[in-house]
C-alpha cells in the first residue's frame, strides 16, 4: 500500500465546485436631476425616464424643492442663517402595481448644510390617498336634527399593519384625476353608494387656511399627513351627509364589498357618531375626520 499523501488534501489543492448558478451584483446606474447638482442613484430596475415621471416623485420633489428655497428667500426662516441643501439621492427599491406601473418607491435623501449637520432623509413614497366620513341617518327625523346619526366605516385585511379586520374609514388612492373625484370614486367602490361630488365636503379644505397664509406658506396640499416622519402620503378627508329609510341602516353593517378582482375584501360597519372615537380609535382617518368635523361645526365653519 502507498503511504497517503496529505498534502493532497491541503484546501489550495481541493478542486473548486461548481455552483448551478451566477451570482450577479447589480450595479446602480447614475444621473443627475435636471437643471440641479443633485446626484440620483437608480436601483435595479428603473430607469432615469421612469423615475422623472413617476407622479409621486415628480410631486414630491417639487414641494421639497419649494420648501428649500423659502430658506434663503424668508429672513425669519429657522434655517436662513445656515440654510440646507438636497446633495444626493438613493433610490433603494420599488414595488409596482401590474407588470410596469410604479406603485410605490423608498429613497433616502442626503440634505445638509454648511456646518455638516443633516436631515433625517429615509422616504417612503406613495403619493395622496382620499378619506371619506360618509354619516348616515334616519329620514324620519326632522331636518336639522343631531339626533341618531351613524358613521360607515370598514372592516378589511391590512398587512402593513398585521392585521385581517382593520377598522377605519374608507380611504383610496389618488390615481388620476381630483381629489374629490377620487373620493366619490372610493364611495362608489368600497360602499356602494353613488355621491355627486359637488355634495362631499372638503373637511381639510375649510380647516386649513389657503396658500401664502399661515402654515400655508410652503405650499402643502391642505390635507391630513399621518405619518410626515418617512412617507410623502396626504388625505383629505371629505364628509358626506345622508338620510336614508330607518330600515336601510341595518342591513348596510355586515354588508360585503370592495373590488373582488383587485383582492379587496371589504366588510361595512355602521356605528354611531358619539362611539366613532373609541371604534375608530386605530384609524388616523377617522380620528381627523373627527376632531374636523366637530372643530368646524364648533366655529359655524360648516
Amino acid at each position: 500500500m502507498r503511504p497517503l499523501n496529505l498534502a493532497t488534501f491541503h484546501p489550495k489543492n481541493l478542486p473548486r465546485p461548481r455552483l448551478p448558478y451566477t451570482i450577479t451584483i447589480a450595479k446602480m446606474s447614475t444621473f443627475t436631476l435636471p437643471n440641479t447638482q443633485v446626484t440620483v442613484k437608480l436601483c435595479d430596475d428603473l430607469t432615469r425616464e421612469q423615475l422623472l415621471e413617476f407622479p409621486a416623485f415628480k410631486i414630491w420633489l417639487h414641494r421639497l424643492q419649494t420648501s428649500l428655497s423659502r430658506q434663503h428667500t424668508n429672513p425669519s426662516h429657522t434655517f436662513h442663517s445656515s440654510p440646507y441643501t438636497l446633495r444626493a439621492l438613493t433610490i433603494q427599491s420599488l414595488d409596482r402595481f401590474g407588470n410596469s406601473r410604479i406603485g410605490f418607491l423608498k429613497l433616502t435623501a442626503s440634505i445638509t448644510n454648511a456646518a455638516s449637520e443633516s436631515l433625517p432623509g429615509a422616504v417612503f413614497l406613495r403619493g395622496a390617498s382620499v378619506g371619506m366620513l360618509v354619516v348616515l341617518q334616519p329620514d324620519d327625523l326632522p331636518l336639522g336634527s343631531e339626533a341618531e346619526k351613524y358613521v360607515l366605516l370598514t372592516v378589511q385585511p391590512r398587512v402593513a399593519a398585521g392585521s385581517l379586520e382593520m377598522v377605519e374609514l374608507p380611504a383610496g388612492m389618488v390615481d388620476d384625476g381630483t381629489f374629490v373625484g377620487s373620493a366619490a370614486k372610493e364611495i362608489q367602490e368600497e360602499l356602494g353608494l353613488d355621491i355627486p361630488e359637488d355634495e362631499l365636503v372638503n373637511l381639510t379644505e375649510l380647516a386649513i387656511p389657503e396658500a401664502g397664509k399661515e402654515e400655508g406658506e410652503e405650499g402643502l396640499p391642505r390635507a391630513m399627513y399621518p405619518s410626515a416622519g418617512g412617507c410623502d402620503e396626504c388625505i383629505p378627508l371629505f364628509l358626506h351627509e345622508k338620510r336614508v329609510p330607518r330600515s336601510t341602516l341595518s342591513e348596510w353593517t355586515g354588508r360585503l364589498t370592495g373590488l373582488r378582482d383587485e383582492g379587496e375584501k371589504i366588510t361595512l360597519k355602521l356605528v354611531r357618531r358619539e362611539d366613532l372615537w373609541w371604534q375608530g380609535a386605530r384609524d388616523a382617518k377617522a380620528l381627523g375626520a373627527l376632531a374636523l368635523w366637530e372643530g368646524l361645526k364648533r366655529n359655524g365653519k360648516l
